[in-house]
């Protein structure tokens, strides 16, 4: 089901409006950490008015935090919640189990997140992992595609 919001809430596929190349492929991002915080909170928020900025946020202050393990490193001080200004420990674990997903699928950086998307076989196992994660729903399966460039 889709509502008139939906669009709106969208990345575009191409935003001139302050984005840095260097982190922002133009169908979503080069930085794990990234990744995986967007699919994380764009369940019923805006996606320019609260996703994107938080996402911004970290990858400014964790740049390092493109590669998973990077993430990891980060996430396991337990300031995430500060770095993008989200209190709710919902999607806080939410963002823990599926950098979880990752870590065990071998998922370190993006280039190897959009292989394991593009082989049939890997496709299959990373989706069906993924979908074990508290709301984790095709939409968000969908959506980690397109922000990983594939």
């Amino acid at each position: 089901m889709t509502s008139d919001n939906d669009a709106a809430n969208r990345p575009a596929l191409s935003d001139p409006h302050g984005t840095d190349d260097s982190t922002e492929t133009s169908r979503g991002w080069d930085h794990i950490g990234a990744i995986i915080v967007d699919a994380t909170l764009q369940r019923r928020q805006n996606y320019h008015e609260t996703v994107k900025p938080r996402v911004v946020a970290l990858i400014e202050a964790w740049p390092d935090a493109a590669t998973t393990s990077g993430f990891r490193r980060h996430l396991d001080t337990g300031t995430l919640s500060d770095v993008i200004s989200w209190p709710s420990p919902g999607r806080l674990a939410q963002v823990d189990d599926t950098t979880r997903v990752f870590e065990h699928q071998g998922i370190e950086t993006v280039p190897e997140l959009r292989a394991a998307l593009g082989d049939p076989a890997k496709r299959t196992v990373l989706r069906e992992a993924l979908a074990g994660v508290r709301h984790v729903s095709p939409k968000t399966l969908d959506y980690i595609d397109t922000l990983s460039g594939t």
